[in-house]
């Protein structure tokens, strides 16, 4: 008798490790934008001029 159950695990392996490999290189892709943004205006994405993100820091009156 064939073990099928052994084949089976190491495909399975192997589509998880793609799918891994895929996000990783997805998070990497949003990293290396978020840097070039940033080299190119001086600030990142998101932020103002003073370095703080909307909504943090002290409310002004």
């Amino acid at each position: 008798m064939a073990k099928r159950a052994g084949a089976f695990k190491s495909e399975k392996r192997r589509k998880e490790l793609s799918r891994q490999k895929k996000q990783e290189e997805k998070r990497q892709r949003r990293l290396n934008k978020t840097t070039e943004t940033r080299d190119e205006s001086g600030t990142a994405a998101g932020e103002t001029a003073e370095g703080v993100q909307e909504g943090e820091g002290i409310p002004s009156a």
